[in-house]
C-alpha cells in the first residue's frame, strides 16, 4: 500500500511547517522534524516497536507519526508500529477526512442489513454470538487448506496456502474457493488478483463502525485491499 500524498501534507501540517513547506514530499526536513516530534512521544511507541521506528526507514517514522495523530482522535489504528497496513490505512483516510469535514465520518458499517435466504445468521452481533460463540475464541478455529496458493497482499513474495477460520464456515470456504478455481484457473485467478490474500481471523471492531468486525470469529476472508477498498 502506498501513503497518500496528502497523509504526508497532513503529517507536514501537524509538525508545524509553513504552506509554502508542506509539499508532500518525506525528504530529510521532515524526517527530522519526525524524529523530534516522536521522541517528545515516545510513550504512545510500544517498547517492541521503537527500536525500530527510530532505527528504520523516513516513511516508517511518518506512519508511526499518523498512528500517533490518529490515536489522539480516538481512531482505531492499531499498535503504533509504523507499518501501513489495512488499519493504519483506514485511520489516515478518517484523519483525511476530518481535516477536510471538521468531523469523523459516519459509522456507515453499523447499518444493519436485510435477511439472506442461506440460514446464516444477519449481521448483527447478538445474532453472530448466539450461532459462533464470543468473537475472538480461538477454540472455535479450524486450519483450512486453500485450494489455490495465496499470497499476502502486502508481501507478494510471501506464499499463504492455509489459513483459520470459524469450524462452521469452513466447509463453505473451501466450496467457494474450489469453485473459484473451477471457474477461472490458476493463471487467470492471479491476472485477477484473486490470490491476494488480506487475512481472515483477526480479533478487531469494523473499522468504520463500533461493532465487532466478522473477522473476530473468523467468518470473513479480505482480497486485494489494493483495490477493494471500504467506501469503495
Amino acid at each position: 500500500m502506498s501513503i497518500p500524498v496528502q497523509a504526508i501534507r497532513l503529517a507536514q501540517q501537524r509538525l508545524g511547517f509553513g504552506e509554502d513547506a508542506t509539499d508532500g514530499v518525506l525528504g530529510p526536513i521532515t524526517d527530522a522534524a519526525l524524529r523530534r516530534v516522536l521522541e517528545q512521544r515516545r510513550a504512545m511507541l510500544p517498547p517492541a516497536h521503537a527500536g525500530g521506528i527510530f532505527a528504520g526507514g523516513r516513511q516508517r517514522r511518518l506512519v508511526a507519526f499518523l498512528q500517533v495523530l490518529a490515536k489522539d482522535q480516538g481512531i482505531d489504528t492499531g499498535p503504533v508500529d509504523g507499518f501501513y497496513g489495512p488499519q493504519t490505512a483506514y485511520a489516515v483516510a478518517q484523519l483525511l477526512w476530518l481535516e477536510a469535514h471538521g468531523r469523523l465520518p459516519d459509522v456507515w458499517r453499523d447499518r444493519e442489513l436485510p435477511d439472506n435466504p442461506n440460514g446464516w445468521p444477519i449481521e448483527r452481533e447478538a445474532d453472530l454470538i448466539a450461532f459462533y460463540g464470543q468473537p475472538g475464541d480461538e477454540s472455535q478455529l479450524v486450519m483450512v487448506d486453500f485450494p489455490y496458493p495465496h499470497r499476502l497482499s502486502w508481501q507478494l513474495s510471501t506464499r499463504v496456502d492455509r489459513t483459520r477460520c470459524h469450524r462452521k464456515v469452513a466447509a463453505s470456504l473451501v466450496c467457494v474457493l474450489e469453485r473459484v478455481l473451477g471457474e477461472y484457473g490458476r493463471e487467470r485467478i492471479r491476472a485477477l488478483r484473486l490470490d491476494r490474500f488480506a487475512g481472515c481471523f483477526n480479533v478487531r471492531r469494523k473499522r468504520g463502525g463500533t461493532a465487532w468486525s466478522t473477522h473476530a470469529w473468523g467468518i470473513a476472508m479480505d482480497y486485494d485491499p489494493d483495490r477493494n477498498a471500504l467506501p469503495w
